[in-house]
């Protein structure tokens, strides 16, 4: 028995790079929600959600084009967010970051994200497939939760958009991470939302 969480990222958002909060896919998000909706069009889900945000919801609706049976629902858990703020252990290289956000987001993304480890990394009795559409930091905060890693490691798993992380969560035993930022589904042209490789 095992309950499977499929986690997507949403597709690329358009004018993203000028500073764009939220707003409609690129073209090339598009081809991206595309995509991943023919890679999971075998799997049966008993339950899939998205971010109630316009990039999240509009991948969720060109994915639901190619899995009909899937009726998404809108979770405000699922949000982007910033789940921790600057600790003693945080390293040096995302303190600029980390300096520039409220104490007040960093409250209400902390419960957040509590919130939606409660429910979506809970044990569950038997075989049970969810898909989620959401955010690169949710997507983190999750894996960084089933490695156990210090709460600063989030900003260091990064998903592409439209790359498919699987947890595995199995009754009595702690979750597996069985696939992280996988774009097997997405030519090279189309893999966008990673961070730049740095020159040595």
């Amino acid at each position: 028995m095992a309950h499977l969480l499929y986690l997507v990222r949403h597709g690329e958002q358009l004018d993203a790079e000028h500073g764009v909060e939220d707003g409609r896919l690129s073209g090339r998000g598009v081809r991206q929600a595309h995509a991943i909706a023919q890679r999971l069009s075998g799997v049966v889900f008993d339950q899939a959600w998205t971010s109630p945000l316009q990039r999240a919801t509009e991948t969720a609706a060109i994915m639901q084009e190619r899995l009909p049976a899937v009726e998404f629902q809108k979770s405000a858990l699922l949000l982007d967010c910033i789940p921790s703020g600057l600790e003693e252990d945080t390293p040096v290289g995302f303190h600029g970051f980390l300096k520039a956000v409220r104490p007040a987001e960093v409250e209400a993304g902390s419960a957040q994200m509590q919130d939606a480890v409660a429910q979506w990394l809970r044990p569950s009795r038997g075989d049970v497939n969810e898909l989620i559409v959401t955010h690169n930091f949710v997507i983190g905060w999750f894996v960084r939760e089933v490695m156990q890693s210090p709460n600063w490691q989030w900003m260091a798993l990064n998903q592409a958009n439209c790359g498919l992380t699987i947890i595995r969560r199995r009754t009595g035993k702690p979750p597996q991470l069985l696939v992280h930022n996988d774009l097997g589904h997405l030519p090279p042209e189309d893999r966008t939302g990673l961070p730049l490789p740095q020159p040595f």
